[in-house]
């Protein structure tokens, strides 16, 4: 049999919490009811979500999750960031709900993935059908940064991840190149910013950008530059009412 659909059904606090979230990131509601049981479906394009609301669920005890493989991870991750800079002002880094960044991932075969942590605590993890360009013989601080990746986006566990992190940037700070450190000072500042340490992402931040990069290091690391602007924006104070 072919041309099956699979849709995930997952669970949440609320129902209208979650539909105004994916609304956000450009998702339509395609159902809703109230009664006798909460429910929404949810979709855009050809990814469809649907969910049911349980009084008294705590997202933060969620393991609620799905995978969704997608041609171009880089393409979804841009267009939901510019729902949420549209409706925040910024990415959501940190708590819940939150999104990481397209990263290669050595767990996954060295496909590139990133992961949206909705309202409900539900995990919607987008994966590449495709695995990453290979790497040019990564150093030992990438090597280490890819494993730092693992246990921080595809674990949830960023405190063990920083200390990994944390662990090699002061081993290999001498002989890693600026484009190497650019990339792990970037993930720890976001590491960071996750566990509320404001001190250890500015610090990670100011590094990054006293860097010495050439013209062509600028624009082969376009994208953890714009991380960097990124990151800063969550740290900038609100403005005032």
């Amino acid at each position: 049999m072919a041309n099956e659909i699979t849709v995930p059904l997952l669970p949440c606090r609320s129902i209208d919490e979650i539909e105004d979230f994916y609304t956000m990131l450009g998702f339509t509601r395609t159902y809703h009811q109230f009664r006798p049981n909460p429910y929404v479906a949810l979709e855009r394009e050809d990814l469809q979500l649907h969910f049911f609301g349980m009084p008294g669920f705590d997202p933060e005890d969620s393991y609620g999750t799905c995978l969704v493989i997608v041609p171009d991870t880089r393409e979804l991750f841009e267009a939901f960031a510019a729902g949420m800079r549209a409706v925040h002002g910024r990415l959501l880094i940190s708590g819940i709900p939150r999104m990481t960044r397209p990263r290669r991932r050595k767990n996954a075969d060295g496909h590139s993935g990133f992961a949206v942590i909705d309202p409900g605590g539900n995990w919607i993890r987008i994966s590449s059908a495709r695995p990453a360009p290979e790497e040019e013989s990564p150093g030992r601080l990438t090597t280490t940064l890819h494993s730092a990746v693992v246990m921080g986006d595809s674990h949830g566990k960023h405190v063990r991840a920083a200390q990994i992190l944390d662990a090699a940037l002061e081993r290999d700070r001498a002989t890693a190149t600026p484009a190497e450190l650019l990339e792990a000072l970037a993930y720890r500042a976001e590491l960071a910013l996750r566990a509320d340490d404001s001190a250890a992402a500015g610090d990670a931040l100011a590094r990054a950008r006293a860097l010495t990069l050439s013209d062509a290091e600028r624009d082969r690391l376009a994208e953890s530059l714009a991380a960097l602007d990124d990151l800063e924006a969550v740290l900038r104070p609100a403005p005032r009412p």
